[in-house]
């Protein structure tokens, strides 16, 4: 796997995000363009109940004001676009996302589109970011559900290690799920 990120030197202010190449993707920032593919994603239950904040259904609009977030200067987590265009593929896979807890650490989430499960994507795609630590995080943290092992297996394939099991609140499922929680040092 090839590992170019665009130096900070070449970003034009310090909340922008780096572009981040693989080989059959690119992490780049969301665009506005990427609404209706997002919106479509998203509005897919299983999208919706692997994660802990998107609400399904889908609110109109919603997909607007998740970019219009991840545009934002102030934003609290920088945000992804997995991009497979110059592989040939779609120009939105899915999304991952680094939220900021403290100096030092940081909270990796993620989905992918489900014509895109079982591709190897999303393993791509977290081993970029662990790879290119945007944020320069001495620690990362990460959770998924216990009923989707599949994430799990993404997260130990990037050197994620298992430190528990915890509880989320699901807005799609609008109920607590039980989690495993993982961590990595880098």
């Amino acid at each position: 796997m090839r590992l170019n990120v665009t130096p900070r030197s070449a970003m034009t202010d310090a909340r922008s995000l780096p572009v981040i190449a693989g080989t059959r993707l690119v992490l780049r920032p969301l665009h506005r363009q990427d609404a209706a593919a997002l919106a479509r994603f998203v509005s897919d239950r299983r999208v919706a109940e692997g994660t802990r904040s998107i609400p399904h259904p889908l609110p109109q609009g919603a997909a607007d004001t998740f970019i219009d977030r991840a545009l934002s200067v102030d934003r609290e987590e920088d945000v992804w676009a997995m991009d497979g265009s110059a592989a040939g593929s779609a120009a939105l896979l899915g999304v991952i996302s680094l939220k900021p807890l403290d100096r030092q650490q940081s909270q990796v989430g993620y989905w992918v589109a489900p014509a895109f499960w079982n591709t190897g994507l999303a393993s791509e795609a977290v081993g970029l970011m662990v790879g290119a630590n945007p944020q320069s995080a001495r620690t990362l943290f990460a959770e998924v559900f216990q009923d989707n092992p599949v994430s799990a297996r993404v997260l130990t394939k990037a050197g994620f290690e298992f430190i528990g099991d915890a509880e989320a609140w699901c807005v799609a499922r609008g109920r607590i799920v039980p989690t495993w929680t993982y961590i990595r040092r880098m």
